[in-house]
């Protein structure tokens, strides 16, 4: 069973809404909050607007790279529900944890199996791991036969260019989905019937 999903990337309010009213919407929707390198970059009063969109079922997610003071401060009074952080070192997020009062979700980019132990450093601070790759803003993969043996007991999302057709063959890993690149019609726009065929499937799947 596919625990859940999460549709990343999200920019504007028009798809923001398709979602969140979406008969099976995702558990998580995230924003790029500081990556200026990424094509679904939000700047910060836009991201006002999008947030102050009803979320209903879903929980909304800051996606940060090494966030420093000023952007933590900045957005600390919206209403993220998890802040998902790349690149930060334990201290780092026991400390941004602490001081904001977010659930995290520490981010792994993976190439190999030393990679991946990485999460028993986290997994006390983290409600959950996110393993992806190390693509960033690009649409890469990783190999996910690399987390069969992370222990069943952590709550683990993957990303890392997947695919709706890749969905099926996950189908009995328990892992939240973490999907992005793969609904867009092109760099940075999402497509409303990907997305609608990915909650589906998901759905389908599930049922």
């Amino acid at each position: 069973m596919i625990k859940s999903c999460k549709i990343c990337g999200i920019s504007d309010p028009k798809t923001l809404i398709h979602i969140i009213n979406h008969p099976h919407p995702p558990r998580f929707i995230g924003f790029i909050v500081n990556w200026k390198a990424s094509s679904r970059y939000v700047e910060f009063n836009q991201l006002k607007v999008l947030l102050n969109i009803n979320k209903r079922q879903s929980n909304y997610v800051a996606v940060l790279v090494k966030p420093d003071e000023k952007i933590l401060e900045k957005i600390k009074e919206l209403p993220f529900d998890y802040y998902q952080i790349y690149d930060c070192s334990f201290d780092e997020i026991k400390q941004i944890k602490e001081k904001y009062n977010k659930k995290i979700i520490t981010a792994l980019t993976i190439e190999n199996e030393e990679d991946v132990k990485k999460y028993k450093v986290y997994e006390n601070i983290s409600e959950i791991i996110l393993f992806d790759s190390k693509g960033y803003e690009k649409s890469m993969s990783f190999d996910h036969d690399l987390l069969n043996e992370v222990e069943d007991g952590i709550e683990k999302m993957i990303a890392g260019n997947i695919k709706i057709e890749d969905v099926a063959n996950l189908k009995n890993k328990h892992y939240i989905l973490d999907v992005s690149g793969s609904l867009e019609s092109s760099k940075g726009v999402k497509d409303i019937n990907k997305i609608d065929k990915f909650l589906n499937t998901v759905h389908n799947i599930n049922s």
